[in-house]
């Protein structure tokens, strides 16, 4: 479970989050919503842990029961290497790894035993329709099966939470609609939770629950 209490963000005097409150269960598909500039993808990357709360107000944020301001930034980031896996509208993927590497590299950060890694890496990337794409480069792969294998990166730890950030905005409308199915069909696989930034209405409106942010609070929630 996720826990965030009065979560403030300052960009010098510019306030973009103003007292968030949100909690997030186990095995939930959480959209959030608003336009440009309401603070969703910053709310987002402080849930993520890729950023903090300011600290000009007390907050709180917890993690499975983890105090993550209590975390050093070593131990923060093993923390986030194993429980949290990210997905983004431009992939991310580096251009010079095959499809196949760039799936296996946060489990090598992790520790993990070669063979093992690619052993999953592998299933994972069948799971998702990629077994002819394992040894091709990003430039060798469409926009959809870029953000396929960056699916398969965030879920290569067997994170329990992953974090997306208009991960369709940059695809094709089947495309896109295969990877909003793909999403509800990895939460029943794998019971992980989703938390993703959309503008795509059809996304949003098939979450569990769709919270409205507006002015950087969240000022509405639907199921």
């Amino acid at each position: 479970m996720i826990q965030a209490k009065n979560i403030h963000k300052y960009y010098g005097n510019l306030q973009v989050l103003k007292g968030v409150n949100i909690e997030i269960k186990k095995g939930e598909v959480i959209s959030i919503v608003g336009a440009s500039g309401a603070g969703k993808t910053t709310l987002l990357q402080i849930l993520g842990t890729l950023d903090t709360a300011s600290n000009k107000e007390p907050f709180e944020l917890s993690i499975n029961d983890t105090d993550i301001s209590s975390l050093n930034d070593r131990s923060l980031a093993k923390f986030r290497n194993e429980h949290i896996g990210f997905i983004f509208q431009f992939h991310q993927l580096l251009p010079e790894f095959t499809a196949l590497e760039n799936v296996c590299i946060p489990a090598f950060i992790k520790g993990t035993n070669e063979k093992e890694v690619e052993k999953r890496a592998k299933e994972l990337l069948d799971f998702l329709g990629l077994s002819n794409r394992y040894h091709h480069k990003p430039n060798e792969l469409s926009g959809g099966e870029q953000q396929r294998v960056a699916v398969a990166r965030a879920l290569i730890n067997n994170p329990d939470y992953i974090f997306a950030d208009e991960p369709s905005g940059n695809l094709d409308s089947e495309s896109a609609e295969n990877l909003h199915n793909l999403f509800f069909k990895l939460r029943d696989e794998y019971g992980q939770t989703f938390v993703i930034v959309t503008h795509n209405a059809d996304l949003a409106n098939m979450a569990d629950r769709k919270l409205t942010m507006v002015d950087g609070k969240i000022i509405h929630q639907s199921n």
